[in-house]
């Protein structure tokens, strides 16, 4: 799969440390302009379905599970690879000086049906919710949260908004140069 971007924590001063590693997969679904994300009210942002890959899983296995979890989405199909961002970011966890996140983004159709998501109990806390939202909404949206430092801002917006615009870019605004 294709790097997508590098991303190094500003806070972050070397690679060197206890480093927790981390390997997420994550799901881009497309209705038109619409986007399939979560909105997290705690950190006031929009970001992709999905998350870790338990140890015994493949991303595509982990990727399914994370989007039926915390969307509701049934019959859940990859239909290609997008691209991963390599991340190493400050670790909340005293144990771990930073923590290296691969995130894998995956193109995916879903049933158009969500059913009830089933939440841990962090993001319960969090205020996840699912929402399909106009793409450039939420780029314009998480781009407000970063401009204005809210307080409450998550580290992991910053990558988040990069995959929103990088999408734009090749699979919206493609698909018009196509027509």
């Amino acid at each position: 799969m294709r790097l997508l971007k590098k991303i190094i924590h500003r806070d972050v001063k070397n690679l060197d440390g206890n480093t927790f590693e981390r390997i997420a997969a994550r799901g881009i679904v497309l209705k038109g302009s619409k986007i399939l994300l979560m909105y997290t009210k705690l950190y006031n942002d929009y970001s992709f379905p999905g998350g870790g890959v338990d140890v015994d899983e493949d991303l595509v296995t982990g990727l399914k599970r994370e989007l039926a979890e915390e969307t509701g989405a049934k019959n859940v199909e990859v239909i290609s690879e997008f691209g991963y961002i390599d991340e190493y970011r400050p670790h909340h966890k005293p144990e771990y000086d930073l923590i290296h996140m691969l995130s894998y983004f995956y193109v995916c159709k879903i049933d158009e049906h969500l059913e009830e998501p089933s939440f841990e109990d962090y993001e319960i806390a969090n205020g996840m919710s699912a929402d399909w939202i106009d793409i450039h909404e939420a780029i314009q949206h998480n781009k407000m949260v970063i401009a204005n430092k809210e307080p409450s801002m998550g580290l992991s917006i910053e990558r988040e908004t990069f995959a929103l615009e990088k999408i734009v870019e090749e699979l919206l605004e493609g698909k018009m140069k196509q027509k």
